[in-house]
């Protein structure tokens, strides 16, 4: 069980100063050969991420998240001519239907079209229908699309990179802003602990004795968002979606009887896993939206060791990470990575850390 935290944080203590050229524009040459800064001890040792099945036990399970980045990202005008850029939030199942954000000068009224472009630019593809607003605080567009979305999506849509990314989406972007194991499709950024992996690791996880399991979070947009009220207790968590399926929860369960550590490999995965296990009743599989919001003094049941990217400052996702290994360790690792020029965010390098 984590402890409680030793004073009441605000926001200001998950903020710190990254120099920009550190903030990674493209992926590493190979998967496996970005850094990675094992943390698990008090001194942090600089690795290479093709070290990582080593580090681990036979008898540890690995649970990704299966996730699929969606081409989420669509450009247009509204039929006044005003231009429009939507981000496609949620695909609401067996509809045309979805959730999106939109940025324009002037918001669409209800009723109204947009006109959406193909992968040109110039041609337009599609038209949408404006049924009005929608989601928790009603910040987003509920749409209804003339076919099925994710096929609307794949065709004309673009990699939706993170805001911190400055060169627009290419071919390398669609290959490499997804991970090999990528299945289920719906989620508007990448599970990026996970792009490290690929085929050489992967068997050298499995030859090791380590076993793998899976969860379904479909990452929203919200991941990006920094806390912008002062007190922890205000802010508002993001929702998104999970899907926890019966064979994770009983390899869980086989993994902790065997004297094993469950791995979370990112902190979708992780923020999956402590929401199925929310309840009296323990670790339950099931289908159903997470607000789940991880702060120092959170109780973890299920995850020991956590793989994670470095996050960005302000963040929900600095907290979580806080929580699970320790607020002051935390810092002393950010800086460590500072100094030695590690790549942060999602095309960054990677951290391995041990519940404190």
């Amino acid at each position: 069980m984590s402890a409680a935290p030793a004073h009441p944080f605000t926001v200001a203590d998950f903020d710190f100063a990254l120099p920009p050229e550190l903030i990674a524009q493209h992926p590493a040459a190979e998967r496996s050969g970005s850094r990675l800064l094992d943390g698990r001890g008090d001194v942090p040792l600089d690795r290479r991420f093709r070290e990582l099945p080593s580090l681990l036990a036979p008898g540890d399970l690995l649970v990704f998240n299966d996730t699929r980045v969606i081409k989420a990202r669509l450009y247009g005008r509204k039929a006044s001519g005003g231009g429009v850029e939507a981000l496609v939030e949620r695909v609401l199942p067996g509809t045309h239907e979805v959730w999106a954000h939109l940025r324009a000068s002037k918001s669409p009224r209800p009723g109204s079209r947009v006109h959406f472009a193909g992968r040109d630019g110039d041609t337009i593809a599609f038209e949408a229908e404006v049924l009005g607003r929608c989601g928790p605080d009603g910040s987003l567009f509920h749409l209804l699309l003339p076919g099925e979305p994710f096929a609307l999506l794949e065709r004309h849509g673009h990699v939706p990179l993170p805001p911190y990314i400055e060169h627009g989406d290419d071919a390398d972007d669609e290959r490499r802003y997804q991970t090999v194991f990528a299945r289920s499709p719906g989620a508007v950024a990448a599970p990026t602990a996970a792009l490290h992996f690929d085929a050489d690791v992967l068997a050298a996880l499995e030859a090791q004795g380590v076993a793998r399991a899976s969860v379904t979070l479909h990452v929203g947009a919200g991941t990006f968002q920094p806390v912008r009220v002062e007190h922890l207790t205000e802010h508002r968590m993001h929702s998104e979606w999970f899907e926890l399926p019966q064979a994770t929860v009983d390899a869980i369960a086989r993994t902790r009887a065997a004297g094993g550590r469950v791995v979370a490999v990112g902190t979708t995965t992780l923020r999956a896993l402590e929401s199925a296990a929310r309840g009296d009743r323990g670790l339950q599989a099931g289908a159903r939206d997470t607000d789940i919001f991880i702060t120092p003094g959170f109780a973890f049941r299920v995850v020991d060791r956590l793989l994670t990217n470095f996050h960005l400052p302000r963040s929900t996702l600095m907290m979580l990470v806080s929580a699970f290994a320790g607020h002051a360790h935390i810092r002393a690792l950010y800086a460590h990575a500072i100094r030695e020029r590690y790549r942060f965010f999602s095309y960054g390098d990677a951290m391995l850390l041990d519940r404190r």
